[in-house]
């Protein structure tokens, strides 16, 4: 769908608008300049954004054994920090605080926006934590989304299958489906927020990390942050019962700092950040081959095909193709394959 087309007062609209929000940013510079040549800020001290509201920001620090949030504002020179982001503020006598500047990332997990663009959602993350549930039921196809999204992130992912109290006793064909990421080397953690089933594996996982929670809405990804951090209030959406898809109810990427006591062997904490609901990520960005090295598992094959061209549908000598053939690739996975690169070869 194209973009519509802006008239020429709504365009003199948007720029009034703009032009209005940076006479504003100018002016508050200028008003923190004066306070910091005055003398009205503290030292330099190191924190880290806990979320992040415009130009608005709650920062963390760690005061001794305390964990401390600071309600700050953006020097106008500082845009584009997210949840997760290491920066250096300043405290005012009244209390308030002035960020002054950024430090490196590590990493960065981007998102679409509702133009379909990518956007930074949090920073310096450690791990992605895929959570999927017996309800609502995942897709394989949505799990290799994410597996890829991570990937080209660089982020490594782990899986966690929350409401496992759910599963039959048998297990059933969600079983098998985890059962074969497993075997590809994902790590897979199975637990439930109603009750302390695999929360030990969730601890030792967490500690000294940052990790981010991502997947479908309704799958309980705040419910299980609220087990694991129980002084924290988090608003809990309720599964649809009609349609038995989740309500989205996170709406801005928070940074939750585990509690001292639930290190494991002495580590020092770990965060969590909880980011807004993702039905799925956007990977149009990437191309083909990109695409491929997402799945693991693909990687010993890939330029071993006949044709240095060669797309892996019907090509004669199709190193991906031969491998489903030996059974050495699974025909699901690369079914997903296929239908992604679809995808993204018709957005």
């Amino acid at each position: 769908m194209s973009r519509r087309k802006l008239t020429r007062q709504q365009r003199w609209r948007v720029e009034k608008i703009q032009a209005e929000r940076a006479e504003r940013a100018s002016k508050k510079d200028e008003r923190d300049s004066e306070r910091l040549d005055a003398g009205e800020y503290g030292a330099e001290r190191p924190g880290r954004v806990a979320a992040h509201f415009g130009r608005s920001l709650e920062v963390e620090s760690v005061e001794g054994d305390q964990v401390r949030l600071h309600r700050c504002h953006l020097r106008a020179n500082l845009e584009g920090l997210v949840t997760g982001d290491q920066v250096i503020w300043r405290q005012a006598n009244d209390g308030s605080g002035v960020v002054v500047a950024r430090g490196e990332r590590h990493s960065v997990l981007e998102r679409p926006d509702a133009h379909g663009q990518l956007r930074p959602v949090a920073a310096n993350i450690d791990q992605i934590l895929i959570v999927v549930a017996v309800e609502p039921e995942p897709h394989p196809n949505l799990i290799d989304r994410y597996l890829v999204a991570a990937g080209s992130t660089g982020i490594p992912p782990v899986l966690v299958l929350n409401k496992s109290d759910l599963l039959p006793a048998e297990g059933g064909p969600l079983r098998a489906t985890l059962a074969r990421y497993r075997e590809l080397g994902y790590p897979l953690i199975e637990a439930s927020a109603r009750g302390e089933q695999g929360l030990e594996g969730l601890w030792a996982q967490l500690a000294a990390r940052t990790s981010v929670f991502v997947g479908q809405s309704g799958v309980g990804k705040s419910s299980l942050i609220d087990r694991l951090l129980p002084d924290e209030t988090l608003r809990i959406g309720a599964l649809s019962t009609d349609t038995r898809k989740g309500k989205h109810t996170t709406t801005t990427a928070r940074l939750y700092p585990l509690p001292l006591e639930t290190t494991v062997d002495g580590e020092r904490r770990g965060d969590l950040i909880d980011s807004p609901g993702i039905r799925e990520f956007g990977l149009w960005h990437l191309d083909e081959h990109e695409l491929a090295e997402g799945f693991i598992e693909f990687r010993p094959y890939l330029g071993r095909c006949r044709f240095r061209d060669c797309r892996h549908r019907q090509e004669p000598g199709c190193a991906l193709l031969d491998a489903v053939e030996r059974g050495e690739i699974h025909p699901l996975r690369f079914a997903s394959f296929q239908r992604i690169r679809d995808d993204i070869t018709n957005s």
